[in-house]
């Protein structure tokens, strides 16, 4: 049987989509060689790992699928929904800026995953087109949606709030998260346009572990 996630994170930065805020990261070089290992899904999961979440979530080409599904990937997950037009845009640009950045031998074993937290406007056509509209079509990109409560939940395990305050907007923080091939949270960046070398150093390493 599956384990519930009984973790939280420290508080985050919350945020309305109309005011986004910014925050300074720390500069960091390192090389690294992705390693040619591979995992063994019969070994148990760690206490921590995310993929104990028993929910279901749908794509963006309409499959679904759970958290476990992914297993074997470094996630970089952002939380978001397609209609902000503020912060969200800002997210997507720096998962963009981080994506670029991950040597392209890195992309096969890395997924970037945009999980809405409007799943009753986010549907799946509406992410697929999202999807498009932003160049978002290689493999290594995902959109998620699931239920109201299903997300809740999820955002709880990344500590990011969110709040509906209009029938089209939403406040939320703004926090990239790092998960290992195990589903453990490694590394998390927070903020809107900060300096992103510690984010890509954090998905490098976990490639090359």
């Amino acid at each position: 049987m599956k384990k519930y996630l009984l973790f939280m994170l420290s508080p985050f930065l919350f945020l309305s989509c109309d005011q986004p805020g910014e925050e300074k990261g720390q500069i960091e070089d390192s090389e690294k060689v992705v390693a040619t290992h591979t995992v063994d899904f019969n070994k148990e999961l760690p206490d921590l790992s995310v993929y104990h979440l028993p929910s279901t979530w749908t794509t963006q080409d309409n499959k679904d699928i759970q958290l476990e599904d992914l297993r074997g990937n470094v996630l970089v997950m952002v939380m978001i929904y397609t209609s902000c037009k503020a912060a969200c845009p800002r997210l997507i640009a720096d998962m963009r800026n981080i994506e670029k950045q991950v040597p392209e031998e890195y992309l096969g074993k890395t997924k970037f995953i945009m999980v809405s937290i409007d799943p009753e406007t986010d549907t799946p056509q509406m992410l697929n087109s999202f999807a498009k509209e932003n160049l978002m079509e290689d493999d290594h990109w995902m959109f998620l949606r699931g239920t109201p409560e299903d997300t809740r939940e999820f955002a709880a395990v990344l500590a990011v709030s969110y709040k509906k305050i209009s029938p089209i907007d939403f406040s939320h923080s703004n926090i990239i998260s790092v998960f290992n091939e195990e589903g453990v949270l490694v590394h998390q960046q927070e903020g809107l346009g900060v300096d992103n070398t510690e984010t890509v150093e954090a998905i490098k390493a976990e490639v090359s572990n």
